[in-house]
């Protein structure tokens, strides 16, 4: 897959296509963050960096039966706090 152009998700990481963006306060679509972080202008949940790394492990490894816990553990600590809503 070439990811060049792919838009993912700056809470989860989640590759993104127009039907998973989520919704600003007015109703109109925010291409920064999914529907399943980011509702009428608000996050769907409240947790830190660590929780939603540990929430999207074994959905990680769902998608890809190739990787194991510690290679989307690895991979998730380099991305996320790269990721707008958890970068410093």
């Amino acid at each position: 897959m070439n990811y060049e152009n792919q838009k993912f998700c700056q809470s989860c990481a989640m590759p993104m296509t127009d039907e998973l963006f989520g919704t600003n306060a007015d109703g109109s679509k925010n291409e920064d963050y999914c529907m399943y972080c980011f509702k009428d202008g608000e996050f769907t949940s409240d947790m830190s960096m660590e929780e939603m790394m540990n929430f999207c492990i074994d959905k990680m490894c769902e998608c890809h039966p190739d990787m194991d816990k510690a290679e989307a553990s690895a991979m998730m600590k380099e991305v996320f706090p790269k990721l707008k809503r958890w970068a410093d």
